[in-house]
């Protein structure tokens, strides 16, 4: 059961980040910000917005920094970005880990919160489809592929990336993972 919430969920997570970048200027839908609360039901933040990475991630990482060094002007890289990312990227969910990334800055009260506990429930919602997951969280160093490709990509859209920027990867426990219908 764990296996087909797992794939149920990346095949989701897919269509929604297409719809996102094909439709929507790639600006994240809420099915890309779930909602983040401690074990205990304290909420941390209404939404986060996380990214889904490939199970190798080097491709993707030196294809978006190639997108944001050939030029400065934040109009052609997002265009660019957009451009690559509603072609083929998210055509294949079974290509992605489920381990997800969140950048923060190095101020935010959700990352130390995030730290000091070590594992949160994301709760996902769209489409009257929801999906809970316990996560362990970490905070990644810079010179990991997840890191790199994260800010990177994060850097394809924003332009200003905060030097203090802190990357966290969420492992899902698919075991204690829920799905079900929302009914909306």
């Amino acid at each position: 059961m764990a296996d087909k919430i797992r794939d149920q969920f990346l095949g989701w997570q897919c269509r929604i980040r297409q719809m996102s970048v094909r439709d929507h200027e790639g600006k994240p839908l809420p099915g890309m910000r779930p909602r983040v609360t401690l074990e205990d039901g304290t909420s941390l933040a209404d939404g986060i917005t996380l990214l889904l990475l490939h199970e190798e991630p080097a491709e993707s990482r030196d294809l978006f920094r190639h997108i944001v060094k050939i030029t400065h002007d934040p109009r052609l890289r997002r265009e660019a970005a957009i451009k690559m990312l509603s072609s083929a990227h998210y055509q294949y969910p079974d290509a992605f880990s489920d381990c997800m990334t969140a950048s923060f800055s190095g101020n935010s009260k959700i990352a130390s919160s995030l730290l000091k506990h070590g594992c949160c429930h994301l709760e996902f919602n769209q489409f009257g489809q929801c999906y809970t997951l316990p996560c362990r969280v970490s905070r990644l160093e810079r010179d990991t592929p997840a890191w790199e490709t994260t800010f990177w990509h994060n850097h394809m859209f924003n332009p200003t990336m905060p030097s203090d920027l802190q990357i966290f990867a969420f492992a899902p426990d698919w075991r204690n993972a829920t799905t079900h219908s929302s009914g909306t």
